[in-house]
């Protein structure tokens, strides 16, 4: 590869790859949900794994992994720090004590009643900020790409 098509290889990396695009998405939208829950001592990271622990009862790490498409190592440090904080607890498993499935404690359940204010604060403040075509089509991305996984 010659100089000028190097160069010109990396001008289009810089302003049409879409997984910059979407990271910088992600981390500005972050940014306001943290910013609505910081007085919680909450990240919008914990927060949905506080949602899915509470709306699976007990949650198993693999399938909550899964489910928020994280890595093994991401969820155990994050419901760490929750199981310190009282948000969490962990539920012996006869079966394989390895697995760790954990739950919501009261103390989570109130916090995350705590939060669901701000968290709509949040939303709109995102919905403001992206405008509702974005927010549509955010969704409907969303939902194609459930299929495809499902469809694989």
């Amino acid at each position: 590869m010659n100089t000028e098509e190097f160069k010109a290889n990396l001008d289009a990396i810089a302003t049409e790859c879409l997984a910059v695009r979407v990271r910088m998405l992600s981390r500005v939208v972050t940014k306001i949900y943290d910013e609505e829950l910081r007085p919680l001592h909450l990240k919008a990271s914990q927060m949905n794994i506080l949602v899915a622990a509470a709306k699976m009862g007990v949650a198993r790490p693999v399938a909550l992994c899964e489910l928020l498409h994280l890595d093994v190592s991401t969820l155990s440090r994050n419901v760490e720090r929750m199981r310190q904080r009282g948000w969490l607890e962990v539920v012996p498993e006869a079966e394989d004590a390895r697995a760790q499935p954990f739950r919501l404690t009261a103390e989570g359940r109130t916090l995350l009643q705590q939060a669901v204010p701000r968290w709509k604060e949040a939303q709109e403040k995102t919905r403001r900020m992206l405008g509702d075509g974005v927010v549509n089509l955010l969704g409907k991305t969303f939902k194609q790409l459930q299929r495809a996984k499902t469809a694989s």
